[in-house]
């Protein structure tokens, strides 16, 4: 199987601007794809991530959108379709970590939350369909969080939302058995950067992966590579959990 086995396929990835999400765009352009890196807001980190790529021989292109707009999000599948003529691959990336106990959080900071993780997801699968539909190789890789698994304080919006991404891909799977593969990778612990006077998340304490160290970046983004590729074929509707053995399931 050549190196180059995503060549000729265009890859979306939204929230690819820093961490995960940079990291598969990376991995998907290394692959051949051409890749859209879509991001909220920050044009600047977007353009980063593009001249990375670029720089390395590949094709990237800057998507502004927050996920939950539907006319945001029509404008950018519009523009990489416009650029790069099809789509072929969609990685559901963008999601919020935010914290706040139960009793203090409202009603629409538990919207936001679970609108950026599953609205946010629904509404870009269903922009995407129309040409994931006309590929023949297409595939949509979801990115979980491991807290959908082991619960976690503080969190439920955003472990509600990432359990809600296992249903989703499971119902895609089904629906559109046959012509778009769906999947769902999940990772545990990562060593990536939190934001300054941000605390460590209290389920952290109990999640320590049996190979001695954090996940990195690349850990997760080969595996979504393999996803979107031809080497995966056969697989769709599971959920891989990459934690180094923090939660064996």
């Amino acid at each position: 199987m050549s190196d180059q086995e995503l060549a000729g396929r265009v890859a979306i990835v939204t929230g690819a601007g820093r961490n995960i999400g940079r990291s598969i765009a990376h991995a998907l352009a290394d692959a051949g794809a051409s890749v859209v890196i879509n991001v909220r807001s920050n044009k600047a980190e977007a353009d980063a991530v593009v001249k990375e790529i670029e720089a390395k021989g590949g094709r990237a292109m800057v998507a502004i959108a927050d996920v939950v707009d539907v006319a945001a999000v029509d404008k950018m599948i519009a523009s990489a379709v416009e650029r790069f003529g099809r789509i072929d691959i969609l990685v559901n990336n963008a999601a919020l970590r935010a914290e706040k106990p139960l009793e203090q959080m409202s009603l629409e900071e538990w919207r936001h939350v679970i609108g950026v993780v599953l609205d946010g997801a629904f509404i870009c699968t269903k922009a995407c369909l129309p040409y994931l539909k006309k590929s023949d190789g297409a595939a949509i890789v979801n990115v979980g969080g491991l807290s959908a698994h082991t619960g976690a304080a503080h969190r439920a919006h955003v472990v509600t939302g990432k359990a809600g991404l296992i249903g989703l891909t499971r119902a895609l799977a089904h629906e559109f058995a046959g012509k778009i593969r769906v999947n769902t990778v999940t990772p545990g612990l990562m060593q990536t950067p939190r934001p300054p006077g941000q605390p460590e998340p209290q389920h952290h304490s109990f999640s320590n992966p049996l190979v001695g160290r954090r996940g990195l970046p690349e850990d997760i983004s080969e595996l979504v590579r393999f996803l979107a590729g031809p080497r995966a074929a056969y697989v769709t509707g599971q959920n891989y959990q990459l934690n180094g053995g923090a939660h064996l399931s």
